[in-house]
């Protein structure tokens, strides 16, 4: 059997690799999965997801280094000024591969009745779904239509 063409390019500078550094922990896609839906104080994520206190702290400080979060404070009436995690443009890109997951989760995971989740369009109510195209426009039905090719950025092995 040849070798596939892949095997001649490095990986040492994949995207894909580098995305899922920041993205590849179940707990952080959690974190995102409540900020999307509007849960945007600490405590309320930890009552929500019971996420470990320390494991959010860490998720969240990742999350607003990286550049997908922000911090912004609010200050209870009374006691001291906390924060906030809102999305940055880089966490708003995101939104596609959330919807991706639940796409396949409802697919594959959901329990007998369904999905415990629907998204639908705000303008006309129907739901959202995911679709790949390529520049020209044209759908890609499956990942069969597509290739891969060297990028501008791949080095030779």
């Amino acid at each position: 059997m040849d070798s596939p063409p892949a095997l001649e390019w490095s990986v040492a500078n994949c995207t894909v690799a580098r995305a899922m550094g920041v993205l590849g922990e179940r707990w952080t896609v959690v974190v995102l999965r409540e900020v999307f839906n509007g849960v945007r104080r600490f405590d309320q994520m930890r009552e929500h997801t019971d996420i470990p206190r320390q494991v959010l702290t860490n998720r969240l400080a990742m999350l607003v280094e990286q550049g997908v979060l922000y911090r912004h404070p609010y200050r209870p009436a009374g006691e001291r000024e906390r924060h906030e995690y809102r999305l940055t443009p880089k966490g708003f890109d995101l939104y596609p591969v959330l919807v991706a997951i639940r796409a396949w989760g409802d697919r594959y995971l959901a329990d007998p009745e369904g999905s415990p989740l629907d998204l639908a369009h705000r303008d006309c109510g129907e739901p959202v779904e995911i679709h790949m195209t390529c520049a020209g426009g044209h759908p890609i039905d499956s990942p069969r239509d597509v290739v891969t090719r060297p990028g501008p950025g791949a080095h030779r092995r």
